[in-house]
């Protein structure tokens, strides 16, 4: 083990080479489906996971994310995704990062629009969740059609549109059994007037979508346009919900960062 941790290191010191800028997405992904296969070396695995966590600690203390309520867990769990995501070719290569955690209670501000490359917290506000997933606490998700409730797991966002509610935005759901039937089900981003800090004023809690993840209407154009056409959201599940994702997977979401970073080890 010393021996690795020595060669790892060394490798830290000066084996690092540019690999170039990923592509941006160029058509809307395919609801469900799983990282590309990755078998890493032991070395790249050590050198790739160090590097990763450095980076999650770096830019969490960055973007200064703990005094918004944003647990560490969850941002770790939030980028795993969102590198697996851009391996696979379905997310665009440095998009902002959304991060819904259903963990909160709907009167506190529970959504995060986070500039990765930047390390910079563009959006922090309430969110909606479906009227059959909960009061105030988000309790009972589903990817039923006609259920009502919201969904958990990775997103995709796809093209802005005008409707109903005004500006909307697409969502592709990525994690089947989960979300995959998001589109089939019109889960899209939107602004509604249940949304607001005057409405848990009155009711102690926000008003309640059909499964969209609602915005207040003050705030939704910015942030619909700001993560717009191939960003990853992220609906983090309650401690007492089981979640499990491929999107998780370790080896596949470092090679996905390590290609997104420019990192290569030689030798």
């Amino acid at each position: 083990m010393k021996g690795l941790l020595r060669r790892v290191s060394g490798l830290m010191l000066g084996v690092i080479s540019v690999l170039g800028a990923e592509a941006a997405v160029a058509a809307p992904p395919r609801a469900g489906g799983n990282p590309r296969s990755v078998q890493l070396s032991e070395v790249q695995r050590a050198f790739y996971q160090t590097a990763f966590e450095q980076e999650v600690l770096r830019t969490y203390t960055a973007a200064r994310l703990s005094l918004t309520g944003l647990r560490p867990d969850v941002y770790r769990k939030a980028l795993l995704g969102y590198y697996n995501l851009q391996q696979h070719g379905s997310a665009a290569a440095g998009a902002p990062l959304t991060i819904i955690d259903f963990n909160l209670p709907s009167r506190q501000k529970r959504l995060w629009v986070i500039d990765v490359r930047q390390n910079r917290l563009l959006h922090h506000t309430l969110v909606a969740h479906g009227k059959n997933t909960g009061e105030d606490l988000a309790r009972t998700f589903s990817n039923r059609n006609g259920s009502e409730m919201s969904s958990l797991g990775f997103y995709v966002t796809g093209q802005p549109y005008t409707g109903k509610h005004g500006l909307s935005l697409k969502l592709h759901g990525m994690d089947d059994d989960y979300n995959s039937h998001a589109a089939d089900r019109a889960v899209v981003v939107h602004g509604a007037d249940y949304v607001s800090e005057a409405f848990v004023r009155q009711h102690g809690r926000l008003g309640r979508s059909q499964g969209c993840p609602a915005l207040p209407v003050t705030e939704a154009p910015r942030i619909i346009r700001a993560i717009q056409a191939g960003s990853v959201v992220f609906a983090h599940a309650p401690q007492n919900v089981s979640y499990a994702s491929a999107w998780l997977t370790l080896d596949s979401a470092l090679y996905g960062f390590a290609r997104a970073k420019g990192l290569q080890v030689v030798g």
